[in-house]
């Protein structure tokens, strides 16, 4: 039998759906506790007996918001009998899953204009952690890799794909770029084969 949520419960969810929505449509600042209030159909009061801030709010929406769950789970089974194979597959699960949401890249437009990155260090020590696993499986590739701390290569797959989106995005807001064929590929050639077509060594440059 499945439990019922208490009505604290149900109270703290509808509030975090509520805030998740408005701040999607309108902003950070724009939006103000009264109207989560409203939007969530609490009492203002029921807003403060779980949070103290709206700050405090907005981190708990990003954490549960946060596709990075089903991204996980995906990435488990993403296949790839080469590195090259497993880093354009996992490239392609994790642009799936965000094409799913793409409101989740307002929320990180708020975060970087709004609030200047404030929440990346502590959003990525929660989430670093658990994508262990894509960092074990980069491990098995070193030999086909540059001299680089396998931290630095997750963190840069992760950067160039966050530029992927906010890039794109905020060229043509039709999400459907996400599905677009070659326009995710480049950026991948980017990561793994750099900008520079490869010269023999010692050739002059002209």
């Amino acid at each position: 039998m499945v439990k019922s949520k208490s009505d604290p419960e149900r109270h703290y969810q509808s509030i975090i759906d509520a805030a998740y929505d408005l701040f999607v449509e309108q902003g950070f600042h724009a939006t103000s506790m009264r109207r989560i209030a409203q939007r969530a159909n609490v009492s203002l009061g029921g807003i403060y007996n779980h949070f103290d801030t709206k700050d405090q709010i907005f981190d708990k929406v990003i954490l549960e918001k946060h596709p990075y769950r089903q991204i996980l789970a995906d990435l488990q089974s993403a296949p790839g009998d080469t590195l090259d194979d497993f880093i354009r597959n996992a490239a392609h699960v994790i642009s799936t899953e965000i094409g799913k949401r793409p409101e989740f890249l307002q929320l990180l437009f708020i975060e970087l204009n709004e609030f200047r990155g404030k929440h990346v260090p502590v959003l990525m020590q929660i989430l670093y952690p658990q994508f262990l696993p894509l960092l074990q499986r980069v491990e098995k590739g070193q030999g086909q890799l540059r001299d680089l701390p396998p931290q630095v290569i997750v963190l840069s797959f992760a950067w160039i794909l966050l530029a992927h989106f906010l890039v794109e995005a905020s060229i043509d807001p039709d999400s459907s770029f996400f599905f677009r064929p070659g326009k995710l590929e480049h950026y991948l050639d980017i990561f793994m084969l750099g900008i520079f077509v490869p010269v023999s060594s010692g050739a002059a440059l002209e």
